[in-house]
């Protein structure tokens, strides 16, 4: 499962009031290969799914993910941080052996 934080739920649903996305907009991340430790972090807004979609409810959102990246996400929780020193959305990531300074870029 992908988890989905308060902090986070709260700014999801703000961008996807202001950005008029309807009911049928979900969450959408996923891991490809770049970034200074070897995987980075995607995160979107879609609304079609595909056949191997794993799909998770949680917290009241919809967070949609690909076969292969839930292999490196699974029982990660994205979050948000704001205020001036706030990271934005971010990934909890469990399964993360090394990360780099910037948050976005992990190796398992």
């Amino acid at each position: 499962m992908v988890h989905v934080s308060d902090n986070a739920k709260q700014r999801i649903s703000e961008i996807m009031q202001k950005e008029n996305l309807g009911k049928d907009y979900f969450v959408r991340v996923s891991v490809t290969s770049g970034g200074c430790s070897g995987l980075t972090y995607n995160m979107d807004f879609d609304n079609e799914e595909k056949p191997k979609d794993q799909v998770f409810n949680d917290n009241g959102v919809k967070v949609v993910t690909d076969l292969k990246s839930f292999l490196y996400l699974f029982d990660t929780t994205l979050d948000f941080s704001g205020g001036l020193q706030g990271k934005g959305f971010y990934f909890e990531n469990p399964n993360a052996s090394r990360t780099c300074g910037c948050g976005e870029s992990f190796a398992v």
